[in-house]
């Protein structure tokens, strides 16, 4: 329990930043293993992507994310679907929404997935595990999961990529935005939510449409 308690304080994310900026390649290594375990550990990890796109900027570090997340996110689907799948279900019994969300994956199993993905309602690592129930294969789940996943990684990678430091994760303190190459990521950052934000609302849209006990 204490691992966990580590890993839901964001200070230990600069600490980790800075043991890993001399690391090379293995820092991507690192740090894409640490982001599987706090997926699959419930963990929120979003100041960890914030933090490798202050690291490693936003394509080097989307490059490092989205792999992981989509490793970690697969990992409890199949935890969810086998050894954990008593509990899951458990969890699963006291919302209602689930058994929508199954029946609604048993119809188009694909485009649901990526509806959910992309939209804000449902938790990304609690829903990790829940899918694990349905009846999406294996395979339509990785790919979805891992397409659905690239908007909002790149968003928050790019973010990061204007830290100025990063302590700045731990004290939530706005990126620097005092030179132009900040001012045009800024600009790039502006665009990617632009495109989150459409896609977001269009996922919530077609799911009031083929799932509206989801939406």
């Amino acid at each position: 329990m204490r691992g966990i308690a580590l890993l839901t304080d964001p200070g230990w994310v600069a600490e980790l930043l800075t043991a890993a900026e001399g690391w090379g390649w293995v820092g991507h290594v690192v740090l894409g293993l640490v982001y599987v375990v706090s997926t699959v550990a419930l963990v929120p990890a979003s100041a960890l992507t914030l933090g490798i796109g202050f690291l490693y900027g936003p394509i080097e570090g989307t490059a490092t994310v989205l792999p992981a997340a989509t490793v970690g996110a697969t990992l409890s689907f199949l935890l969810g679907r086998r050894m954990l799948r008593g509990w899951v279900a458990k969890q699963a019994a006291r919302h209602a929404r689930f058994g929508a969300l199954e029946a609604a994956v048993a119809k188009d199993g694909f485009k649901i997935l990526l509806l959910v993905r992309l939209s804000p309602v449902f938790p990304f690592n609690v829903v990790n595990y829940l899918f694990g129930l349905t009846s999406i294969s294996l395979p339509r789940y990785m790919v979805g999961s891992f397409l659905a996943m690239l908007p909002g990684t790149l968003l928050y990678a790019t973010i990061g990529s204007m830290l100025s430091d990063a302590a700045q994760l731990a004290s939530g303190e706005r990126p620097d935005a005092g030179h132009l190459h900040t001012a045009v990521t800024w600009l790039g950052a502006i665009a990617t939510l632009a495109v989150v934000i459409w896609t977001t609302r269009m996922a919530r849209r077609v799911l009031r449409r083929e799932a509206p006990d989801l939406a």
